[in-house]
């Protein structure tokens, strides 16, 4: 069985780490945190990713999308190995997004994000964004 970090405060810190990371555009750095076998679970779709290229080709995306992306934590707590973050991203669509072209408005739109950290690594995340105010907001 697989020790399990339980330091709380260190899994915040890890989370909020990788989103000054993902914010400085450092998608490398943010690769370097996940678990080999990391595990991503998107509200929308009816089965997990996994592994860290499928979310290095979602965040590649999205930054083609909206170049400055950037993720403002308005919350962020943990417990055990789990870590709760509620997040608003802003940024503007300068970008092809799911077949959308660049509109050039600046966006904004919320989401909630649950985190499972093990032995350092963040190994699986829960994504439930608000999907309909972004797509309302390109299209």
């Amino acid at each position: 069985m697989t020790q399990r970090t339980t330091v709380p405060n260190a899994n915040i810190e890890l989370i909020r780490a990788s989103f000054g990371e993902f914010n400085a555009g450092d998608l490398d750095a943010c690769v370097a945190r996940l678990a080999p076998d990391f595990v991503i679970n998107l509200a929308e779709l009816p089965e997990p990713m996994h592994g860290r290229e499928a979310w290095r080709q979602a965040a590649e995306m999205m930054r083609r999308a909206f170049p400055d992306l950037e993720a403002d934590i308005r919350d962020i707590f943990a417990a055990a190995d789990r870590v709760a973050v509620r997040l608003t991203f802003r940024g503007t669509h300068a970008g092809e997004f799911l077949g959308i072209p660049a509109t050039g408005r600046r966006i904004q739109y919320v989401s909630h994000e649950f985190y499972r950290v093990v032995e350092g690594f963040i190994a699986e995340e829960w994504i439930c964004s608000d999907t309909a105010t972004l797509m309302r907001q390109v299209s």
